[in-house]
This record gives C-alpha cells, structure tokens and sequence, in this order.
C-alpha cells in the first residue's frame, strides 16, 4: 500500500542562465504536478521560528527556497523525514495529508509556496492528534 510519503519528491525546476542573471519560470501542470491557484511568500522570518504545523485534506503544494535556506519536517502519520530546501531551481512537492513544520530558517529566508487550491481555512488540519486520526487510519 501505497503512504502519502511516497509521494513527496524533490522536483528539478527549469534554470536559465545569463550573464546578466539567472530566471526560473514555473508552469501548473508543468514544471509543477498542480494547476497553480495560490501562491504566497514567507519572509522576514524570526530566528527559531517554526511555520507549518499542519497538514491539508485535499491541498497539494511545492515549497521553494528562493532566497536562504530552510529544513521540512515531513510526517504522514507513520514515518518522519525532513528535507532541506536551499536552492531556487529546486521544489519540494507536497501531497495532502502530509504534516510539515518548516524550521531552522536561515537570516534573509525567502520561501515560495504554490498550492493547488484557493485559501480555505476548513482545509487545514491543524492538530496533530487529528491528523494521526486520519492518517493512520
């Protein structure tokens, strides 16, 4: 049987590289396995803070470390693993029903997210013995 870990990956995102600088251009459904609905910034982090602590029913998302560095703690009721993320050219694809807490944000951290879906608060899983409830099931 197949875990929603299974289906965490790293994804190789396009680079273009110039002499003036470097892009990274992202399609939905492309570079990503998604159509692109949200996309949202975490920024101006405060050191040994944790983000995240949640997972989502139904949300997929890839998190990208476009400036600085930053630790995934992944958990999907039965294994825990973390990922770093300290490229911009390199995303971390998210199913649902995956716990994530982001931690150890390095100064000037800037971290893309892209989710398949429009913000909705009855989305979020937000307790940890719930989603074990869930996910364990």
């Amino acid at each position: 049987m197949m875990s929603a870990m299974d289906a965490v990956r790293t994804i190789e995102l396009p680079r273009i590289n110039s002499p003036t600088g470097s892009i990274t251009p992202v399609a939905g459904g492309d570079q990503v396995p998604f159509e692109i609905r949200r996309i949202y910034f975490l920024y101006d982090i405060a050191s040994g803070a944790h983000r995240g602590g949640h997972a989502h029913w139904e949300l997929e998302q890839v998190y990208v470390a476009v400036m600085g560095a930053f630790r995934v703690v992944l958990d999907d009721g039965r294994e825990r693993r973390t990922v770093e993320l300290n490229q911009p050219a390199v995303g971390l694809f998210l199913p649902k029903l995956i716990w994530r807490e982001l931690v150890d944000f390095a100064s000037g951290t800037i971290c893309l997210v892209l989710a398949s879906l429009p913000y909705d608060e009855a989305e979020y899983i937000r307790s940890y013995d719930d989603f074990l409830e869930v996910a364990t099931r």
